[in-house]
């Protein structure tokens, strides 16, 4: 087998092009091509010679790879450049397939950079104007780095409108109407450096860089990307991925595919690892994520809110497709947070439309609008949850299935920061976050927590928070919360079993760990900043099973 794949190599080095002669010449290549006919042949493990690659989408999609079984692709000293700014890889319905060693880069940018020239009275607006090598097309998701340090200086990413070009590479962009100074978070000075989304698609938009979907045993290994429109690494269905040695950051100035004025502040536009629904957690091993627009990690399921249970029934509203199946044993959450006992699914039937009274009732709560929108659309349908026992909850609880949360996960070994929101965001159970490096999040460090607000499940159980250091947050270093529909703490036993023990924290402000909502948590072990005692350190609230050895904290409040 060896020998096969030493001349298969061989063989399509031949026909194509060095690196540093693609590069020069800026010419398209069919990398797309190059794989179907392997896969025609049956081959099981695909070699692409090392070399630069230009390519261009079709129907938004740069490379696709589709139905793969027991297959290895080996990419090692590849680098893949996308054209226009789409996504970069779909990979659907993949079982046991390997991709090792890719590079992804694109060329022009998802994103643009320029140093602020002007200011507006309070800070309505700004001027700025592009470095020399980064693209036009200016959107509006924008954050703002220090000019001096380099380093990002407010959570600023959303509430941006406007964008106006007022002379040669010179843009003026414009907060809300909404907008009010806020002196402590609008910190923008003549100087900084705004990093602002950019768009090129001539041939259609598709989000996100790697996305796969349902998926078996997908392992991606050693695969590094530069930029990316969205998501990064994003996962949707699957099953058991390893993500190992993966990374998302900022290519530097000197290895670049083009001249620049300035060094890349940003890597990707939003999250690094987002992994929705999957059956079993992904396994993120020694992976990096730096200077994104968002998230370094997501692992979260779906709630579907609920409208009125009777006996064993419960309707529940449909924003998106179903992904309760019979047999499915589900989390339920009631309105005011508490968790009820889980359920299993024995039927499913139709539910009709949404009323005008739940109608209402949903116009009237604290979500994302998007969300909300789906749900009090014309034509907006519910489905009949039919479960092996009663259950008794009000209009407004969720539920969700626990076989698509993401349970099983691990992030062991990885190192996160520099970015606007959190460093590992949970939603899932049975999982281990372990010898992580997270720095300077701008939210917590590490959040356990669902998201009423996005409909993003679920509660968390039989988690270990251990051995990780987390240095200079912004934020609560370490977060274990949730909240009721209504927006209060939710009651303990909504999430079950925690461990945060042996984690080290350095330079981060007091207290370093928060935890509401809580039976069963053990913190011991942990190393504070300047010798803080353990009371200083974690406020917990509405918890319960704490371990004994834990001191009872000064203040109660967790808010």
């Amino acid at each position: 087998m060896r020998n096969l794949v030493v001349l298969v190599t061989f063989v399509l080095l031949i026909g194509l092009p060095s690196a540093g002669s693609a590069r020069a010449a800026g010419e398209l290549f069919d990398l797309q091509k190059l794989i179907d006919d392997e896969v025609a042949k049956d081959s099981k493990e695909i070699v692409i010679p090392p070399g630069v690659y230009r390519v261009k989408p079709h129907d938004r999609v740069h490379l696709r790879l589709e139905g793969l079984r027991d297959t290895v692709i080996v990419a090692k000293g590849v680098t893949m450049i996308c054209t226009e700014t789409t996504q970069a890889i779909s990979i659907g319905n993949c079982r046991n397939l390997t991709l090792q060693g890719l590079s992804i880069d694109y060329d022009p940018l998802p994103f643009t950079q320029g140093r602020i020239t002007a200011l507006g009275p309070e800070k309505s607006w700004a001027e700025f104007e592009l470095f020399n090598g980064y693209p036009e097309n200016v959107g509006t998701h924008v954050e703002i780095f220090d000019g001096r340090t380099e380093q990002l200086k407010s959570r600023t990413h959303y509430g941006w409108r406007e964008v106006e070009r007022i002379a040669e590479r010179t843009y003026r962009i414009k907060k809300s109407a909404a907008y009010a100074y806020d002196p402590e978070s609008d910190r923008e000075e003549v100087g900084d450096i705004m990093v602002v989304s950019s768009d090129y698609t001539p041939g259609g938009y598709r989000p996100h860089a790697i996305v796969s979907t349902g998926c078996e045993n997908l392992r991606l290994e050693d695969v590094t990307l530069y930029a990316s429109n969205c998501f990064s690494f994003f996962e949707v269905e699957c099953d058991n991925s390893t993500y190992l040695r993966c990374a998302l950051k900022p290519r530097p100035l000197g290895d670049d595919i083009k001249p620049r004025g300035l060094r890349r502040i940003r890597s990707g536009n939003a999250d690094a690892f987002h992994s929705k629904y999957a059956r079993r957690g992904p396994q993120l091993i020694d992976c990096v994520a730096r200077f994104q627009g968002d998230d370094c990690v997501n692992i979260c399921g779906e709630y579907f809110m609920t409208g009125e249970s009777a006996g064993n029934t419960v309707r529940v509203f449909l924003h998106r497709p179903l992904n309760i199946e019979v047999g499915a044993l589900i989390e339920i959450i009631s309105y005011d947070g508490t968790r009820l006992p889980d359920a299993t699914v024995v039927a499913i039937q139709e539910g009709g439309k949404v009323t005008d009274e739940e109608r209402s009732f949903i116009k009237a709560q604290r979500m994302d609008k998007g969300q909300q929108g789906k749900l009090v659309a014309p034509g907006a349908r519910a489905a009949l949850l039919v479960l092996d026992r009663s259950v008794t909850i009000p209009v407004g609880s969720v539920v969700a299935s626990q076989k698509r949360v993401g349970n099983g996960f691990l992030v062991q070994g990885c190192d996160f920061g520099f970015n606007r929101s959190r460093g590992i965001l949970i939603k899932a159970s049975n999982g281990r976050i372990v010898n992580n490096r997270i720095t300077s999040t701008w939210g917590p460090s590490i959040l356990v927590s669902p998201e009423w607000w996005w409909l993003e499940a679920g509660s968390s159980c039989n988690l270990e928070i251990r051995g990780n250091t987390i240095k200079d947050s912004l934020n609560t270093a370490i977060e274990i919360t949730a909240h009721s529909g209504a927006g209060e703490i939710a009651p303990a036993g909504l999430h079950r079993n925690i461990a945060i023990m042996d984690n080290v924290f350095e330079g981060c402000r007091l207290p370093c760990v928060k935890v509401t909502s809580t039976a069963g948590l053990r913190i011991e072990g942990n190393t504070w900043p300047s010798g803080a005692a353990d009371g200083a350190a974690v406020v917990y609230r509405n918890c319960s099973g704490v371990n004994p050895s834990f001191p009872a904290p000064k203040s109660q409040s967790a808010d």
